[in-house]
């Protein structure tokens, strides 16, 4: 295994790696929340800035493993409220084109930092 590592998405805040190259081909990229590396502070506005600073966050710990949101197979989107989903639906469709990576979305009674969403992924090389 290997641990992913940049400065172009925030820092882990606990004992775990940014990303995991499992050395088999896939490729672990941890939760997102939605952070702004530049300023440690969350995207401002509501879900959809949030959707798409957690994945402007993830396709960043990508780029570090040599990869690129067309590697992702699978992700799963965490919601602090299911009434956000066709938001995040909307910002989502924005960073993935077909075919798309599979998906799981559920709501969760919280999210670290009060976070409205977070997202996380699974890429492999091709």
């Amino acid at each position: 295994m290997k641990a992913i590592q940049t400065d172009q998405a925030p820092a882990a805040i606990g004992p775990y790696s940014q990303a995991i190259d499992s050395g088999a081909g896939l490729v672990f990229v941890s939760g997102q929340l939605p952070i702004d590396p530049a300023t440690g502070a969350f995207a401002p506005g509501g879900v959809r800035e949030q959707t798409r600073q957690s994945l402007t966050n993830a396709q960043a710990i990508l780029a570090a493993a040599g990869l690129g949101l067309g590697n992702v197979v699978k992700t799963t989107v965490f919601l602090a409220d299911m009434g956000d989903f066709a938001a995040m639906n909307e910002v989502y469709a924005q960073f993935f084109s077909a075919p798309c990576p599979a998906r799981s979305a559920v709501a969760v009674k919280s999210l670290p930092k009060n976070a409205l969403v977070e997202i996380e992924c699974i890429a492999v090389r091709r």
